[in-house]
């Protein structure tokens, strides 16, 4: 199985470390909605996703959330690459959107390989690239969109990462994302589907 899922990296990383990830990493399967790194949790291991989409985020004092960003397949979350160079708690929450399959690969590895395989440190340079521009444009998207702009937004990215047009999703976990009120979010769609942008069903939205 694991051989399957690296292909997509022959090409990118040396055959040598391949092999190393082969050996050293262990697979775990999550279902939707299953919670893989808790705020707070000691990480052990780097997470590389082998298939599937993973949201992440972070969660205020008074325990409002925020997703900051997707993962998804072929990628590694640098927040928590972060965490484990620093050998800290993890900062953020991490759930699987969809069914999951991750490799899990352990920490003392990371230096090891950065000082051994430069397509390793490229991986990891690229990772806090992807992630920084993803957390700027949500930053932008707080800042400078009204909140209608930043569910259509929402709905589109969740439509690309799951490649369908049906989400299915309900008012409140769209307002769970977006750090704001189920009563706004479910004014914002309806009005939305007078736009002629979107379908409203029972806990299913239809991108139009």
């Amino acid at each position: 199985m694991v051989d399957h899922y690296l292909d997509r990296f022959r090409g990118v990383f040396e055959e040598e470390l391949l092999n190393e990830i082969k050996e050293q990493g262990v697979i775990k399967s999550f279902e939707p909605n299953d919670v893989i790194m808790e705020i707070g949790s000691l990480i052990r291991s780097m997470p590389l996703l082998l298939y599937g989409v993973v949201k992440i985020i972070r969660e205020d004092e008074d325990g409002d959330e925020l997703l900051l960003y997707y993962l998804e397949q072929g990628e590694s979350c640098a927040m928590t690459l972060n965490s484990c160079m620093r050998k800290a708690q993890s900062e953020i929450r991490a759930i699987a959107e969809t069914k999951v399959e991750i490799l899990f690969l352990p920490l003392v590895k990371m230096e090891e390989w950065s000082g051994k395989y430069k397509s390793w440190r490229d991986f990891v340079f690229d990772s806090y690239h992807q992630r920084f521009s993803e957390l700027l444009e949500t930053i932008d998207h707080i800042a400078f969109l009204n909140m209608e702009e930043r569910i259509l937004n929402l709905l589109k990215k969740k439509s690309e990462v799951r490649n369908i047009l049906e989400i299915s999703q309900t008012h409140q976990e769209i307002a769970n994302d977006l750090n704001t009120s189920r009563v706004v979010v479910s004014r914002l769609l309806k009005k939305l589907e007078l736009d002629g942008l979107i379908e409203l069903h029972r806990n299913r939205i239809q991108i139009l």
